[in-house]
């Protein structure tokens, strides 16, 4: 769900870049029917989430979600912390933000064909309806979380989910500096082993 934050660490090759945003709707094994290149981009994605679910600072995040909503806080905290990504762009990134996804949704567009068709509707309301630059807006992801949570097969609790996050902005903010400087990082490190060998 934390689709800026898959963009960015996968740094700035385009398959990469495109693979990490299109994970959540690509399951089994790779490359199945993508490209190569998208498929390592795919890999890139399933190898943070991994990282993810024992680094530190996720985990610390995870808890600091009620029990109301704990269940589901592994997708809340991605979507917080594409929040505070957006939110803190200016000094984490040299290119301006609406620039930066303006070129993403370009990549997709330039890529749609080779992906599985149930992903084109998902990715062509991505760019349409301005995902990315939404998350910088608080409003940006209670409307992500609203929607999640019609689309849901059995009533929960997304819907004002980003209540968890304004009652710790300042804790949640922390532990994404930490997860973010460790898992860049992690994914340089796994581009080194993985594609530069």
């Amino acid at each position: 769900m934390n689709f800026l934050a898959h963009a960015l660490l996968a740094g700035e090759n385009p398959a990469l870049i495109v693979g990490g945003v299109i994970g959540d709707w690509i399951k089994g094994p790779l490359p199945g029917i993508l490209p190569a290149d998208l498929a390592q981009g795919v890999a890139l994605h399933r190898a943070i989430d991994s990282y993810a679910e024992t680094d530190a600072a996720f985990c610390k995040s995870r808890t600091r979600v009620s029990p109301l909503r704990r269940r589901y806080a592994g997708v809340l905290v991605d979507i917080f912390y594409d929040h505070l990504l957006a939110r803190n762009w200016h000094v984490i990134h040299p290119q301006p933000l609406p620039a930066y996804t303006a070129g993403i949704y370009a990549m997709i567009e330039a890529r749609l064909h080779e992906l599985p068709q149930d992903a084109h509707r998902p990715l062509q309301r991505m760019a349409e309806e301005n995902w990315l630059l939404s998350y910088a807006e608080i409003e940006g992801i209670a409307d992500v979380l609203r929607r999640m949570s019609r689309r849901a097969r059995q009533p929960n609790p997304l819907a004002e989910g980003e209540l968890e996050l304004l009652a710790d902005r300042d804790g949640f903010q922390q532990d994404f500096d930490s997860w973010l400087a460790a898992t860049r990082t992690y994914a340089r490190q796994w581009q080194t082993d993985k594609l530069y060998k």
